[in-house]
């Protein structure tokens, strides 16, 4: 169901931020065109309610765990794991093919063939709530909801860019491999989400810290350093992250923490690798999976869960070849068209 008055609320926002913003403020119109990538400055904002209100989308971003997660009061706790949103979402949503909020705004409303409906921006960010965050869905009134659409408009307001998602790199035309992936993770990634996979933080005892396991810690503590790539802290088996092709190139622009999309460190074929690596082990499971994608030729290639239109098992679907599985979607998507007569 579309909340059409929020929706409203929240575009209106979004086109006339800037204006309302910076009221009073004065200063010439620029002519120079921006560079690549441009970010809006937060800490220019004035000290008024609608300012407020996007800091607080960033502070949510950015610990999450504390503020509406396992580290909050418990009638705040919406957020089900370890995460934060910037997990994902790297540098509070801001870095360019790190998943940015940058944009996403004005996206909607938007036909999401997840839901085979129209969703509003709140949708969106609930599904990150119950898949990413393994959690339950904050309400479209809450201040913590305002505050994630405030601070996405606010990031939504500067010209169109490019960097978006988080890159397109070059499938590979055989299946990724798990157990090479296994490999790379040893060799790249150990050092900061460790051996088990389950992420660092520090024990908090000041200058000697040692880093621990999330599972050795108490949900009470804010995480620190790495994340869990899997186990019962991380993303469930619905999230985005959890299909090979969005872990592949978000690993690709980004990882090891730190590299740029321009630069990256590993190979086309370890982003791969380690990618089916990471999803091919245990995390929590989100019940009605089979609701998802209700018209199934919609259904991303990716999406390794069943049920499927097209035949193909379900290791298909979670390590490709996926060229196969688009060649034969298409053929059943020819197949239901009418053709017109003259």
């Amino acid at each position: 169901m579309i909340h059409w008055q929020s929706t409203i609320r929240r575009l209106f926002f979004v086109g006339f931020l800037s204006a309302t913003l910076f009221a009073g403020a004065g200063g010439a119109k620029s002519d120079i065109i921006p560079p690549e990538w441009t970010i809006p400055d937060i800490s220019a904002l004035p000290d008024n309610e609608p300012a407020k209100l996007i800091r607080l989308g960033r502070d949510l971003t950015v610990d999450t765990h504390s503020l509406i997660g396992p580290g909050a009061s418990p009638d705040k706790r919406y957020a089900g794991n370890a995460l934060s949103c910037q997990n994902c979402h790297l540098e509070a949503g801001t870095k360019r093919f790190g998943l940015p909020f940058v944009g996403v705004a004005t996206d909607f409303p938007q036909y999401r063939a997840r839901e085979g409906h129209v969703g509003t921006l709140e949708d969106r960010i609930n599904g990150c709530m119950t898949r990413s965050m393994n959690g339950r869905p904050l309400p479209d009134d809450s201040r913590e909801m305002r505050a994630f659409v405030a601070y996405n408009g606010f990031l939504s307001t500067g010209p169109k860019q490019e960097g978006r998602g988080a890159g397109q790199l070059p499938e590979l035309g055989r299946a990724a491999d798990p157990k090479q992936g296994e490999v790379v993770f040893k060799q790249v990634c150990v050092a900061c989400h460790g051996a088990d996979g389950l992420g660092k933080r520090s024990a908090g005892t000041g200058a000697a810290d040692s880093a621990q396991p999330f599972g050795a810690q108490p949900f009470g503590a804010p995480p620190l350093g790495a994340p869990p790539l899997w186990g019962p802290e991380s993303f469930n088996d619905g999230a985005g992250m959890n299909r090979l092709i969005s872990a592949a190139n978000f690993i690709r622009s980004n990882m090891p923490n730190g590299v740029a999309w321009q630069s990256p460190l590993l190979s086309v074929q370890d982003s791969w690798d380690v990618a089916a690596f990471v999803i091919s082990q245990d995390r929590p499971r989100k019940t009605d999976l089979d609701r998802d994608f209700p018209k199934r030729l919609e259904k991303p290639v990716d999406a390794a869960y069943p049920p499927f239109a097209d035949g193909f098992a379900v290791d298909a679907h979670r390590f490709g070849p996926f060229q196969p599985i688009r060649e034969k979607i298409r053929a059943l998507q020819a197949s239901m068209v009418t053709p017109t007569t003259n």
